[in-house]
C-alpha cells in the first residue's frame, strides 16, 4: 500500500502494516502440541503462497527449552494442520498432499505419521471420505480420527462407493429431516461426522517380519454408528488410558430447537452412556483428571429473551456415579468470569484454565482441594494478553502457550507455574514492528459502569496536528478486544494516520455476568450508549481529532454501526461489515435461529431494528457482505443497500449516483479469508475513509476493474 495520505511523514519508518503485501506475508501460528516426554512442541505456521491467493499451513517443531531455533519438519503445497503426538512420541497429522506411494490416486484429507526418531512422514490411513481431527490419549498407545459418512452406509466400503457414485452423477442434492441445514460457511450433509477408533489391520504378508521401512497397516473402527448428525460442532476429549472418549451431542428438541448433552463412548465395546441431559443447559467436556476419575464439565444456560447465559465449571465424578448426572460438583462458581478449561496439572492438585477478564485472557489456576468444589482461583500470567492452546508439562511446574495481544500476534510462551514467568521461545519469525502506541482508556456509561477501550494511535499523533479517530465495534456480542486479530488489524489503519478505538462496551465478556445482563435484550440501548460515552471520553484527547472521525464494525459490530448510523450523524462514514440489517428477516433465516429466536421477544427485535431507522441515516456507508455468509445471509446486505439507496437520508440521485458503496464478494463468508480479498477490504475501507472522512482521494485497487 503506498503512501498516498499527508498525515504519514515519508521519514517514517515503514513497518509491515505500511504494506499490505507485507502484512499478509507475516507467518501465523496456530495451535499447540506437547509430547508426552515433554521434550518436543509442534505448532503450525501458515504463510502465503507466491501467488498471494492462499495461506499455505506447515507443521514446525520449538524447543520447550528455549535453546534451539524452531525448524520446519513437514512441506507441502497442500499444507499440514492437526498435530497430535502418540504416547511413543510419533507425531499424527492431517494433510490432502498425494501420497508418494499413490500418486494416481486423487488426494483427500488422509492421516499421516511422523516417526519421531526421524524419516519422511507417510500416509497411514486414508479413506475417499477423508479425515477430520486427531486425537490421541496421554498415556497409552490410542489414537482417534473424526470423519464423516454417508448416512446410509453400512460400513467403508459401502461408503466410498455412494460416495463415488454422487461425484460420478454429479449429484450435489441433500434431503434433510433435521434443523439446522448449513453453518457459518459449510452447507451441512450429506456426510455425518463419527468418531473412529484408528487400529492395526492385518498384515498384509503374516509371518513377515516387520522392519523400520514398514508401517503395518491402519483401519478404522466406528465408534459411533449409530449418532446421526449429532456430533456436528462437538467438544471431544479422550481419557488418559484411551479406554474412553467424552464428547458433546446434539439432542433435537420440539419447534427445531436444541441442546448439547455429555455422553461417555467406551472404546472397547463401542457403547454409548448419557452422562448429563438436563433441561434448560447444554454440557460440554474438559480434560479429564490425569487419574481418570474426574471430568471438568463446562455448562452453558439457555438464555431467554430477560436473561443472558450463563457459563459455569463443575467437576463430574467419573467413579461408578448412581445414576446420571450425580457426582456433578460445582467448581469456582463463586469467580464472576467465563473460563475455558485448559489442562490439570499432573498430580491433579489443579486445573489451569484461561478467561476474558479486563482486556485480556491470562492464565488462572484453580485449586482442587479434597473437600472443597469451591476453590480458589488465582491468576497465573501477569501481563495484559491472551493465552491459548495451554498445554502441561509431565512434571508439573511448567505450561506451554500461545499468547497474543495487540501488540503482537500469537507466539509460543513457556510458563513457569511457580512464578508466573513468561519466556518466549523461538518462533519461525520476529514479531513486526508496529506503527504507534497503545493505551487503556475508559469512560462513564449512562448507568455509571466503566467502559473501557484499547485506543491505538499514531506515533506522531500530537495537539498540534490530531489524528482522525475511527471506532470499531466488536462482533459477538458476546466477546472482547483482548487478542491479536488478522481481520480487524488496527495498526493498519494507524498506519495511515488513524486512531483506532477499540471499546468493550455492555454484553463484552471479561467484566462480569452483570455486564452482560445489563446489555441483554436491549442491543440498540446499552451498548450504543456505551459506546457513544467512550467515543466522547477519546476524543476529548487534544491528541485526537473530533471533526474526523468514522466508526466501523463486522458481524454484531455491523450491527452496532448500522444502528449508529441511524441515531447520530457525528460521524464522517460508516464501515458495516456481514451486518444485521432487519431483526426480524434476520432470526428465521440464520444458520443457528433456535439460539436466536429465543434472545428476543418479537417486540425486542423490532424495537431493536435498525432498518426503521434507514430515513434518518444521512452519513455515507460502505456495506461489505459475502454471499457464503450463512450466519448473516447476504440477505440482510441486500436489503441494507437497497433501502440506502431507496430511502436514507443521504439517497441517491436521479442519475443513480450515491455516496453510499457495497463490498460484495460472491464467494466469501462471514470473515472474507482469502487473502486477495482480504487486501482488497482493506484497500477499498482506506479508500471510503480518505474521501469521507480526509477528504481526499486514495486509489481504489485495480483489480476491481473500476
Amino acid at each position: 500500500m503506498a503512501n498516498q495520505n499527508p498525515a504519514i511523514p515519508d521519514e517514517q519508518p515503514q513497518t509491515p502494516f505500511h504494506d499490505l503485501d507485507h502484512y499478509l506475508s507475516i507467518p501465523r501460528v496456530s495451535g499447540l502440541s506437547l509430547s508426552p516426554d515433554g521434550a518436543r512442541l509442534v505448532t503450525t505456521v501458515s504463510t502465503l503462497n507466491g501467488k498471494g491467493t492462499e495461506f499455505a499451513t506447515a507443521l514446525w517443531e520449538l524447543d520447550p527449552a528455549g535453546q534451539k531455533h524452531a525448524r520446519r519438519i513437514t512441506r507441502s503445497a497442500k499444507g499440514e494442520a492437526g498435530a497430535a503426538f502418540a504416547a511413543n512420541g510419533d507425531v499424527y497429522f492431517t494433510s490432502a498432499r498425494p501420497d508418494p506411494d499413490s500418486p494416481e490416486e486423487d488426494p483427500v484429507g488422509a492421516l499421516w505419521l511422523l516417526p519421531a526418531d526421524g524419516g519422511e512422514a507417510r500416509v497411514v490411513l486414508s479413506r475417499s471420505g477423508g479425515v477430520g481431527g486427531v486425537f490421541t490419549a496421554r498415556n497409552a498407545d490410542a489414537a482417534f480420527v473424526t470423519a464423516e459418512v454417508l448416512a446410509g452406509s453400512t460400513d467403508e466400503e459401502d461408503d466410498a462407493q455412494r460416495r463415488k457414485a454422487r461425484k460420478d452423477k454429479r449429484v450435489s442434492a441433500i434431503l434433510h429431516s433435521e434443523y439446522p441445514v448449513r453453518y457459518w460457511d459449510a452447507d451441512l450433509g450429506p456426510g455425518q461426522p463419527r468418531i473412529f477408533a484408528v487400529e492395526p489391520g492385518e498384515d498384509e504378508a503374516p509371518g513377515k517380519p516387520a522392519t523400520v521401512d514398514v508401517i503395518p497397516p491402519l483401519v478404522l473402527r466406528n465408534l459411533t454408528p449409530d449418532v446421526g448428525p449429532r456430533l456436528r460442532e462437538a467438544e471431544t476429549v479422550v481419557s488418559p488410558d484411551g479406554r474412553t472418549i467424552y464428547t458433546s451431542l446434539t439432542k433435537p428438541l420440539a419447534r427445531a430447537d436444541s441442546r448439547s448433552i455429555l455422553v461417555s463412548v467406551d472404546v472397547a465395546s463401542g457403547s454409548t452412556k448419557v452422562l448429563l441431559d438436563r433441561p434448560g443447559m447444554s454440557y460440554f467436556p474438559g480434560p479429564v483428571s490425569p487419574d481418570g476419575r474426574t471430568l471438568v464439565v463446562v455448562s452453558e444456560s439457555d438464555s431467554t429473551p430477560h436473561r443472558a447465559p450463563e457459563v459455569k465449571l463443575h467437576l463430574l465424578s467419573l467413579v461408578d456415579p448412581a445414576d446420571e448426572g450425580n457426582g456433578l460438583q460445582p467448581l469456582a462458581h463463586h469467580w464472576d468470569r467465563w473460563a475455558k478449561p485448559a489442562a490439570w496439572l499432573p498430580d491433579g492438585s489443579a486445573l489451569l484454565v484461561t478467561a476474558d477478564d479486563d482486556g485480556a485472557s491470562p492464565l488462572f489456576r484453580i485449586s482442587i482441594p479434597a473437600a472443597s468444589a469451591e476453590a480458589g482461583v488465582t491468576r497465573v500470567t501477569a501481563d495484559v494478553a491472551a493465552y491459548t492452546d495451554v498445554v502441561v508439562s509431565s512434571e508439573g511446574r511448567t505450561a506451554y502457550a500461545l499468547r497474543s495481544s495487540y501488540e503482537f500476534p500469537p507466539e509460543a510462551v513457556r510458563i513457569d507455574l511457580l512464578t508466573g514467568e513468561v519466556t518466549r521461545l523461538p518462533a519461525p519469525a520476529e514479531r513486526p514492528a508496529y506503527p504507534g502506541r497503545l493505551e487503556r482508556i475508559a469512560a462513564t456509561g449512562p448507568d455509571g459502569a466503566r467502559v473501557p477501550a484499547y485506543l491505538a494511535l499514531p506515533e506522531r499523533a500530537l495537539a498540534k496536528k490530531p489524528a482522525p479517530l475511527l471506532l470499531w465495534i466488536h462482533g459477538g456480542p458476546l466477546g472482547s478486544w483482548n487478542a491479536w486479530t488478522w481481520r480487524w488489524n488496527p495498526w493498519l489503519l494507524t498506519a495511515r494516520g488513524y486512531a483506532v478505538l477499540l471499546p468493550d462496551p455492555a454484553l463484552s465478556t471479561g467484566y462480569g455476568q452483570a455486564n452482560i445482563q445489563r446489555g441483554w435484550g436491549s442491543w440498540g440501548k446499552a451498548p450504543f450508549t456505551d459506546l457513544m460515552a467512550v467515543t466522547d471520553a477519546a476524543v476529548e484527547r487534544p491528541d485526537i481529532d473530533a471533526d474526523r472521525t468514522a466508526a466501523m464494525g463486522g458481524s454484531f459490530g455491523g450491527y452496532m454501526a448500522n444502528w449508529v448510523a441511524g441515531q447520530t450523524d457525528r460521524f464522517k462514514a460508516i464501515v458495516t461489515h456481514a451486518s444485521l440489517w432487519d431483526l426480524d428477516q434476520f432470526g428465521p433465516t440464520t444458520d443457528a435461529s433456535q439460539y436466536w429466536l429465543k434472545e428476543m421477544t418479537e417486540d425486542m427485535a423490532l424495537n431493536n431494528s435498525p432498518h426503521l431507522h434507514v430515513e434518518k441515516i444521512k452519513t455515507p456507508m460502505l456495506v461489505i457482505h459475502g454471499d457464503k455468509d450463512y450466519r448473516v445471509p447476504i440477505g440482510e446486505g441486500l436489503r441494507l443497500w437497497y433501502e440506502l439507496l431507496s430511502k436514507s437520508g443521504l439517497a441517491a440521485d436521479q442519475d443513480g449516483r450515491t455516496l453510499h458503496r457495497f463490498l460484495y464478494f460472491p464467494d466469501e463468508n462471514h470473515w472474507v479469508l482469502q487473502p486477495q480479498h482480504a487486501k482488497v477490504w482493506y484497500q477499498v475501507v482506506e479508500s471510503f475513509l480518505a474521501r469521507n472522512v480526509l477528504g481526499e482521494e486514495v486509489a481504489l485497487p485495480a483489480e476491481l476493474g473500476l
